[in-house]
């Protein structure tokens, strides 16, 4: 009999959505704050924020996704993650709607990513947890951030 494995992670929400990342990706949760812009780069790529005399690359996370843009509010975080590239740790800010909390779930209430559906690419998926109230999308943050085309702007 294999053990269960107990996954932390931070949920925040995109619009209604609610998703995760595993707390061992999350370094910082920063309050909303205006970006020293980069030109040239796509539209989700907010640009620069300060964290403590270092520059992090700061994406929109919704416009990553495929969801519409959003107006800044009173609850807008920056979720500060560091996601292992082959040669390295790359620091990123995820601007999110808002931090909801960290918790728990047990590894065998993953289930797959659905193949359809979804508003977003199902290969940024990891899994999906049903709860009493919806379901939570465990984002995978290294196929979302380690494909060609970000490795171009990553290097910017």
């Amino acid at each position: 009999m294999s053990e269960v494995e107990e996954i932390q992670a931070v949920t925040f929400g995109l619009g209604v959505e609610v998703f995760a990342v595993p707390v061992g990706f999350v370094k910082e949760i920063l309050d909303y704050r205006d970006t020293f812009q980069i030109p040239g780069g796509p539209d989700y790529l907010l640009g620069l924020t300060d964290l403590r005399g270092q520059g992090v690359t700061t994406i929109d996370f919704r416009l990553r996704l495929g969801l519409a843009r959003a107006e800044p509010t009173a609850a807008t975080r920056i979720l500060v993650i560091e996601v292992p590239l082959v040669d390295r740790q790359l620091l990123l800010g995820l601007v999110v709607d808002r931090v909801i909390e960290v918790g728990s779930f047990r590894s065998d209430q993953i289930e797959g990513a659905p193949d359809i559906g979804a508003a977003w690419p199902s290969d940024y998926i990891a899994g999906v947890v049903r709860r009493h109230d919806g379901f939570v999308v465990l984002v995978d943050v290294k196929a979302i951030f380690t494909d060609e085309s970000e490795a171009a702007l990553i290097a910017a």
